[in-house]
């Protein structure tokens, strides 16, 4: 008899083990990883820290390219019946996402009065691409601006002071060309300043448009506003800067391989993500500054990068899960570290007030630019049908810099377009 109840007491001991290990709830998460630095570790190891406080959270993240690739893995995951439960993509996929019912809002998901805290936790500027008509769709978390990085050495040898980078559009023209140095054959070794025009020219754009004071689009994502006179005007110094000035090379400039030109000392300014900034500080071999981008009427950068989005098709469960780690990961602590280990901006100011992240902006004091800009910073654009409009700019933008269009005919044409696609919205 003793025998058999020994039995039972380990059947019962072992189906209760099996039961345990079932209970453990797993979240597939898509993360895009081609948009600077060696970001697969670093989440990596943020993501172990998160299981090893949540045994019972297996957390599978799938590295997918850029964020256009993240987005469309995502979205046939969830055709196929093999939904994830969140990701990290763009912040200005928000309204497809929204108009395709792949998400739920977080205000659904959260419950406790603390949670609810934490969605107002984050950078005002940050939320303008997360939140629609006072909802929460996208929690910040790649997060960046546009920043300018400049060489002080080649300011010197420039005769310009080093602490002084251009802080409007005329004096990047002035300081640009004093920065252009030849060779004696009148090729051009250094150009003043390179401004990316693949990849994401609707960004930089909305930089230039937002220091003259204007725009791209409304917030509830069905208006554009391309070709008013300061956006207009905006496009003409871009184009002028290349073939006016000859500060920049004519034409497009690559964004994926301007990190390395400027690296490589052939341009002595870019403006470029602040996601750049840990690879930019590690392999450059000279003294370099970073500044906020040049005023025109003000100053101005739209924000960028990623936000964690939830999917519908999981269940309350998994969606509970997910927020954990999504509160994990924008944690001030995680934050801050992800903020040095990356150049991405911490999310919150909570993250700034860490001991971690004060050091590193007092030795490090570039840190500190793409967060003191947020205060001049708009929301990057974002609308319904988002690919098809920023593909009317884009082309707009390109066709100008490479001198087949004028800057008003140009932005007139992408505007009309733009308005026809959003018509419905």
């Amino acid at each position: 008899m003793l025998h058999k109840g020994k039995h039972l007491l380990a059947v019962g001991l072992t189906s209760l083990a099996a039961t345990a290990a079932q209970a453990k709830t797993e979240l597939t998460m898509y993360y895009p990883v081609s948009v600077g630095g060696p970001l697969t570790q670093v989440v990596d190891g943020m993501i172990d820290q998160f299981e090893q406080q949540n045994p019972d959270i297996d957390v599978n993240a799938i590295y997918a390219g850029n964020y256009n690739d993240a987005r469309m893995k995502a979205l046939a995951a969830l055709k196929s019946g093999q939904p994830a439960q969140l990701s990290v993509m763009f912040s200005i996929d928000v309204h497809e996402l929204k108009d395709l019912d792949a998400i739920v809002p977080f205000d659904e998901v959260v419950q406790t009065a603390e949670e609810r805290q934490w969605l107002d936790s984050f950078y005002p500027a940050l939320m303008e691409n997360g939140k629609v008509e006072g909802t929460t769709w996208g929690i910040p978390f790649q997060r960046s601006t546009i920043v300018m990085y400049y060489n002080k050495d080649a300011f010197r040898d420039a005769g310009l002071n080093p602490e002084q980078p251009p802080q409007n559009w005329d004096e990047l023209a002035e300081m640009g060309q004093k920065l252009v140095k030849t060779d004696a054959d009148g090729q051009v070794q250094r150009w003043g300043a390179m401004i990316p025009s693949t990849g994401y020219p609707y960004w930089m754009f909305g930089a230039l448009a937002k220091q003259n004071g204007e725009v791209l689009m409304n917030s509830a994502g069905n208006e554009t506003y391309f070709n008013k006179p300061a956006v207009v005007e905006a496009l003409q110094y871009w184009s002028d800067l290349g073939s006016q000035y000859r500060v920049m090379p004519q034409g497009t400039i690559e964004w994926g391989t301007l990190r390395q030109n400027f690296l490589e000392q052939k341009t002595a300014i870019m403006w470029h993500s602040t996601g750049n900034l840990t690879a930019v500080k590690k392999n450059a071999d000279f003294d370099f500054g970073v500044a906020m981008l040049p005023a025109r009427k003000q100053f101005g950068s739209p924000t960028g990068g990623g936000n964690f989005y939830l999917f519908k098709k999981s269940t309350d469960e998994e969606r509970r899960a997910a927020l954990k780690l999504v509160r994990f990961m924008t944690s001030p602590e995680q934050a801050a570290s992800w903020s040095i280990a990356t150049g991405y901006m911490g999310v919150s100011p909570a993250s700034y007030d860490t001991e971690a992240l004060q050091e590193y902006v007092q030795t490090f004091p570039p840190a500190a630019v793409a967060r003191d800009q947020l205060e001049y910073a708009t929301a990057e654009l974002a609308t319904h049908q988002a690919g098809r409009v920023r593909k009317l700019l884009d082309d707009a933008i390109q066709s100008v810099l490479n001198g087949q269009a004028e800057p008003q005919a140009a932005l007139d044409a992408a505007q009309q377009q733009a308005k026809r696609i959003l018509s419905r919205y």
